[in-house]
């Protein structure tokens, strides 16, 4: 089956309003930026997005968080967006902070339908006992509150359920992928997509190289195309349009 679409405004065509939208990405490598600026253009408002973070201002999922599309994150990080924090500080956005590997995790479980698992990850916190902070008014009052969570003692150590995460809708980046929507990807830029591609309903791939079913050898695929329902090829400029978060420098030896 070609999966296969013509641009990213196409892909993300029938994404409505109100949409629970799992994004793959760590900070800003490997985000699927392309899909991200296609859902931007497209006026898709009300948004849960499900992310490990929210991008930065200018670029990434800081782009919707901008424009006020998104009215609740599930996220594991709130820094190197001003935007993000202040909408949170302020009663505009609601932020379920989750631990990151357990978001990981919620996700993964998503998409192998299993519906909650026990962690040892906030025992003894406000992640079991309730009480964190999800949203406040605009005069700083918790309005909002994490509810507490079911505990049990393993050997004699207290686990935590989490709920699995399952999404209308992922968006995820890849560096390869066939018209079947096998995927792979490079290096540090595998992080959260693998997961947001699992816990999709429907899932969209924008892939920086486009080959052809049986190119990529089985053994080296990531996500398998049975997880992915839509692949949008990228132009050499989109691929190539890479941000990097922060950039540090040093002097060459002998220079200043």
């Amino acid at each position: 089956m070609d999966k296969v679409v013509a641009s990213a405004a196409e892909a993300v065509a029938d994404v409505p309003d109100g949409t629970r939208l799992a994004v793959g990405g760590f900070g800003l490598c490997g985000i699927p930026s392309v899909l991200i600026d296609a859902l931007l253009a497209a006026g898709v408002t009300d948004l849960e997005a499900v992310s490990n973070n929210a991008g930065v201002d200018d670029w990434g999922l800081g782009l919707l968080l901008g424009a006020g599309r998104i009215r609740r994150m599930v996220a594991s990080y709130v820094g190197e967006n001003k935007e993000f924090a202040r909408q949170y500080l302020s009663g505009e956005l609601e932020v379920e902070l989750t631990p990151q590997g357990t978001l990981a995790e919620r996700m993964r479980a998503g998409g192998s339908g299993i519906a909650a698992f026990f962690t040892a990850t906030g025992g003894g916190t406000q992640v079991a006992e309730g009480g964190l902070p999800w949203r406040y008014d605009d005069s700083g009052t918790v309005v909002v509150a994490s509810p507490p969570k079911e505990t049990r003692l393993f050997d004699g150590r207290e686990y935590v359920l989490e709920e699995a995460i399952v999404a209308d809708v992922a968006l995820v980046r890849a560096w390869k992928g066939d018209r079947h929507g096998n995927l792979v990807y490079k290096d540090s830029a595998r992080n959260f997509n693998p997961l947001a591609a699992m816990c999709g309903r429907v899932t969209i791939a924008e892939v920086e190289v486009l080959v052809e079913p049986g190119e990529i050898d089985p053994n080296d695929v990531h996500t398998p195309g049975v997880y992915v329902h839509r692949v949008v090829a990228l132009t050499p400029e989109q691929a190539a349009d890479k941000r990097i978060e922060k950039r540090t420098v040093r002097s060459r030896e002998g220079t200043r």
